[in-house]
């Protein structure tokens, strides 16, 4: 994996080409702790050999996996990364493309690269706060006004 950051005004910007065979998550979460980078926006395009991704099941309270086990391109990888008690914790939802010209999305849980996955990391301008959701189990953007979501 490279990454470069770069000054676009006053928002830092990390540009991150992951290299085959690495996971994306983990390079993308890597990067963010690195970079210190706390409130940002996630993008990006690629392919991976092989996925995982999730659909949350609400009334089991923990995502459903569903395995991609054949090569995808990225066609679409959007999400946030916020403060979730001290550590960066990235989510991204992807819509896959398969070579019949299908679909699959759903949260980003695991992707192999193949043959690259070009990220870009907009940082927000402040840092935004997630917090445990007690009725979901699921880490949240915390609250709706300014000082719970900006932590």
């Amino acid at each position: 994996m490279r990454d470069v950051e770069v000054a676009d005004g006053d928002r830092r910007v990390v540009v991150v080409a992951v290299d085959k065979g690495e996971d994306a998550v983990a390079a993308v979460n890597e990067v963010a702790a690195r970079h210190g980078l706390r409130g940002a926006r996630v993008t990006a395009v690629g392919g991976f050999s092989s996925a995982e991704l999730g659909y949350f099941d609400r009334d089991k309270r923990d995502y459903r996996r569903i395995p991609v086990r054949e090569q995808v391109e990225v066609l679409s990888l959007l999400g946030d990364i916020a403060d979730d008690g001290g550590r960066a914790a990235l989510h991204v939802h992807a819509v896959l493309g398969r070579a019949d010209g299908s679909t699959v999305g759903g949260h980003l849980l695991r992707g192999e690269v193949w043959p690259t996955l070009e990220v870009i990391i907009t940082e927000v301008g402040a840092r935004l706060a997630k917090r445990l959701d007690p009725e979901t189990g699921l880490a949240l953007l915390a609250g709706t006004a300014r000082q719970d979501l900006l932590g």
